[in-house]
C-alpha cells in the first residue's frame, strides 16, 4: 500500500505532539514536605480513652513487594501496625501505611487485595461514615468481611490522597489526576482497622468508636494528615 508522505509526516507530528504535552503535563512536585510529615510511631499515641497497648496481635500486613522499576523504591514509607484493648476486654487492631507518592505507577494497596493475597475469602466492600467531630463531615469508610480457616474478620479502612478521602478505585483515580492537572503529585496514606471474636455489626460499631477516639486522640495539629482537609 502506497503510503501518502503528507499523511505520513502528519501522523508523526501527531505522535511528536501527544509525547510533548504528555512530558508537559507530567506532574513534578510532590505535595507531601518530609519535615511535615509526622513520625507516626510518635504521633500515633500507644494509649488514649480507654484503649491499651496490646503487642503481637499477628496483623494482614500489605504486600512488601509493592515495587517498581527501581527495586529501591517502595510504595510506603512508614508503616504502623498495633493491637489496642478497651477496658471490655475487645481488642482492635490497626494498621497505618504512608506512602510520599502516590502516582499511576505507586498507590497504596487496598485491604481486600492484601487479605486476597493472603488467602482470605473477602466480601463485596459497603461504603459507611463516621462523625469524629461536631463541625467536621463524616469521615468516608470502606467495609469488608475476610474470612480464612475459622477467623473472622470484619474490617474498616479509609484511603487518604493528598488532602481527599477516597473509597474506590474509581475515585482515588480521579482524584490523582485533579492534582496532576495542577503539576502535583499527592501522597497518600492507609488507615485500617479490624476485629477478631465478635460479630459483624458489633465489629463495626466497636471499630466506629476506637475511630473517633483515636481521631480525637492525636490532636488537631495531626488530623488533617489522618482525614484530609475540605
Amino acid at each position: 500500500m502506497k503510503v501518502n508522505p503528507v499523511q505520513a509526516i502528519l501522523a508523526a507530528l501527531a505522535i511528536l505532539g501527544s509525547a510533548l504535552l504528555a512530558e508537559t503535563l507530567r506532574p513534578r512536585e510532590l505535595m507531601a514536605n518530609a519535615s511535615t510529615v509526622p513520625n507516626l510511631e510518635k504521633v500515633i499515641p500507644t494509649k488514649f480513652g480507654e484503649w491499651t497497648l496490646v503487642p503481637n496481635v499477628g496483623l494482614v500486613t500489605p504486600d512488601p513487594s509493592g515495587f517498581v522499576e527501581d527495586a529501591s523504591v517502595k510504595i510506603y514509607s512508614q508503616e504502623v501496625g498495633r493491637g489496642y484493648m478497651d477496658r471490655a476486654g475487645n481488642i482492635v487492631m490497626l494498621l497505618v501505611a504512608y506512602g510520599p507518592v502516590q502516582d499511576y505507577r505507586l498507590k497504596a494497596h487496598l485491604p481486600e487485595v492484601c487479605y486476597g493475597a493472603a488467602g482470605f475469602r473477602v466480601t463485596e466492600k459497603r461504603l459507611s461514615s463516621v462523625s469524629y467531630r461536631a463541625e467536621a463531615n463524616p469521615l468516608p469508610l470502606s467495609r469488608v468481611t475476610a474470612t480464612k480457616e475459622g477467623r473472622f474478620e470484619p474490617v474498616t479502612y479509609w484511603i487518604r490522597i493528598g488532602n481527599d478521602v477516597v473509597t474506590g478505585v474509581f475515585d482515588r483515580q480521579l482524584v490523582r489526576m485533579k492534582y496532576g492537572l495542577r503539576g502535583l503529585i499527592p501522597d497518600g496514606a492507609l488507615f485500617r482497622v479490624s476485629t477478631v471474636g465478635i460479630s459483624e455489626d458489633a465489629a463495626y460499631r466497636l471499630q466506629a468508636r476506637f475511630i473517633q477516639d483515636l481521631i480525637t486522640a492525636i490532636g488537631p495539629n495531626n488530623e488533617k494528615f489522618f482525614v484530609g482537609a475540605p
